[in-house]
């Protein structure tokens, strides 16, 4: 059991141990605290540290100092560790799990998936320390090597969405290529990433790992920090646009995977209640509260109508509530801050479109949000063209096939998108017509940590996954050796 009451809801802190952060081996106190809300009743869940910037100074020297050793330890060696990292991990599963939902508002058996696929990328990355060297060419007069160094030490800010998965599937690329790793959560959903470096204390050698908490004040320092080799991000493209800028001046490398407004297109061949529910999951899977989140569903004329009234019903029959009760389907949105957002997103969508499930947010403490489904917009509205990170799905009506994908493309963001058709081979064609980094073809969400996850267009840089995310964590280095 985790150290205070799951069923506290009395707005007190919670008895248990306290939270510490990973900074040099030692969990450490920080200057301050953060509460934790539960945003499915806004009660505290615990108290949480914030690092000063000195202490994440001192993170730096910490990891800086575990590079000089770490990067030479064996890859068989940092692959063994990262497996250790992962059981553990699993071991304690079910506390990671109650704690999740907790503080991110997710329903328990969505928390328990987090904890797997957390768990599965770790181990993938196990299975991949090895980077061998690669022979460009190799002659009489000329071998050319390329080979792959680290870059020394690697911070990440993690959101608030998928704070243990996330926190993992950065870690695990970072460490297993001979890089250590500053990691910050996001201030609202700390704790499961504190507990993390709880685990990874006892895995790995002092400063390889390093976990702080702030209250959103240590970014600057992170980013213009000459320190820091790398920053890998995730979150809005705002705040990644200020990274980069702030990183320019010490020329960072970087990694951002930033907002997605990923739209979906349904060919007029779909019979709609074949799709309907796959539709529904990819919209509003963790409420909506996915970058890669199906968020617009443009529909051909001829079947619109059907496809609204599946979509709607489904949402209608949702349960929404508090990620622990048993009876809730989907949890709330996860802070103060989004839900008034998403609450500004359905007053557009009512002003623009017909709502025909949820729109009407309940009475009460919790950041509680129908699933809520409109029909009859357009494009042009806020809550088409925008991100709303929340359960709130348009569908939009279409005729001509050039022009949709036209309407799809237009967006300033390029995550991911799917077309949906009775063809496969006619999807796949539609599909290569999509500027997104990934385009799904009668799925959607589908990821998997050996899949490469590009951004295209402001919706980031770099890869995320699969060995293209790997090699991200790395600088190549050419050996041109004369051999006449």
């Amino acid at each position: 059991m985790i150290g205070f009451d799951l069923a506290a809801r009395d707005g007190h802190v919670a008895d248990g141990p306290d939270f510490r952060m990973l900074i040099g081996g030692e969990l450490v106190a920080g200057v301050g605290v953060v509460d934790v809300i539960d945003p499915a009743d806004e009660s505290i869940v615990a108290q949480c540290p914030i690092a000063s910037e000195a202490q994440f100074d001192q993170a730096v020297a910490a990891a800086q100092a575990a590079f000089g050793e770490w990067r030479h330890v064996p890859p068989v060696e940092r692959a063994r560790m990262l497996r250790a990292l992962g059981a553990a991990v699993a071991a304690r599963g079910e506390e990671l799990a109650r704690l999740l939902t907790r503080e991110q508002g997710k329903t328990l058996a969505q928390a328990r998936d987090e904890v797997r696929f957390a768990c599965a990328f770790v181990d993938y990355f196990a299975d991949n320390t090895e980077l061998p060297v690669e022979i460009r060419r190799d002659d009489d007069g000329q071998r050319i090597e390329i080979r792959r160094r680290p870059l020394g030490v690697i911070a990440a800010i993690c959101p608030w969405n998928f704070p243990l998965l996330i926190t993992l599937y950065k870690l695990a690329p970072a460490v297993a290529v001979g890089n250590t790793v500053i990691i910050k959560p996001a201030p609202t959903t700390p704790l499961t990433s504190l507990r993390i470096g709880e685990i990874a204390r006892d895995v790995f050698p002092a400063g390889v790992v390093n976990i702080i908490a702030d209250d959103n004040r240590l970014g600057p320092a992170i980013t213009a920090h000459p320190g820091i080799a790398k920053l890998s991000f995730t979150g809005s493209t705002p705040t990644g646009k200020a990274i980069m800028a702030s990183a320019a001046g010490t020329l960072k490398r970087l990694t951002l995977e930033l907002g997605g407004n990923d739209a979906a297109i349904v060919l007029d061949d779909v019979d709609p209640a074949a799709i309907a529910e796959a539709i529904f999951g990819a919209a509003f899977v963790n409420s909506g509260q996915v970058c890669i989140a199906l968020k617009r569903l443009y529909v051909h004329a001829s079947i619109y109508d059907e496809m609204c009234d599946r979509i709607a019903a489904l949402a209608r029959a949702a349960v929404v509530g508090p990620g622990n009760a048993e009876t809730s389907q989907f949890g709330p949105v996860q802070n103060r801050r989004q839900y008034d957002k998403v609450r500004g997103y359905i007053d557009d969508a009512r002003r623009h479109g017909r709502i025909v499930a949820g729109g009407v947010l309940p009475e009460g403490p919790g950041f509680h949000v129908p699933l809520t489904v409109v029909r009859d917009i357009a494009d042009g509205c806020a809550v088409v063209d925008e991100e709303p990170f929340g359960p709130v799905l348009p569908i939009i009506s279409y005729t001509d096939l050039d022009d949709v994908v036209a309407r799809a493309n237009a967006s300033p963001y390029g995550l991911g998108a799917s077309v949906w058709s009775s063809d496969a081979a006619r999807g796949a064609a539609v599909a290569r017509r999509i500027e997104s980094g990934t385009v799904w073809v009668n799925q959607h969400c589908a990821f998997g940590p050996d899949i490469p996850f590009p951004p295209a267009k402001e919706s980031g840089l770099g890869v995320e996954w699969g060995r293209d995310g790997l090699l991200e964590y790395t600088a190549m280095q050419v050996i041109n050796i004369n051999k006449s």
